[in-house]
């Protein structure tokens, strides 16, 4: 199952995600969820560090992202982030059994 963790301030500002594992929905190279997943996460990071140019953290390995904002640099980011948010929390109503969201309070 993907784990999608939205770290979120006091305040219920988005400040990142972490994402990780696979979904197990089909074999390497065919699995729809992990691509759509991936996709979207590579998306989001992109957007937030080339476009937006936030100050964050993004990293990727070995199947795991981890994209974290700066608070100052949370309301440029939001639309972004709950876009990911709303899009990962749709696939996991279709697919229960291999998409986890939850929010972390960091």
């Amino acid at each position: 199952m993907i784990k999608a963790e939205f770290l979120v301030s006091h305040e219920r500002d988005i400040l990142g995600f972490h994402i990780k594992g696979h979904s197990g929905f089909d074999s390497s190279g065919r699995d729809i969820i992990c691509a759509f997943v991936s996709s979207a996460a590579y998306m989001t990071a992109n957007t937030v560090t080339e476009i937006i140019g936030a100050d964050a953290v993004a990293e990727d390995n070995d199947g795991e992202m981890l994209v974290r904002v700066e608070k100052k640099d949370a309301e440029k980011c939001r639309i972004i982030f709950e876009g990911l948010k709303l899009h990962l929390i749709n696939t996991e109503e279709q697919y229960p059994n291999y998409l986890k969201v939850i929010f972390t309070e960091v």
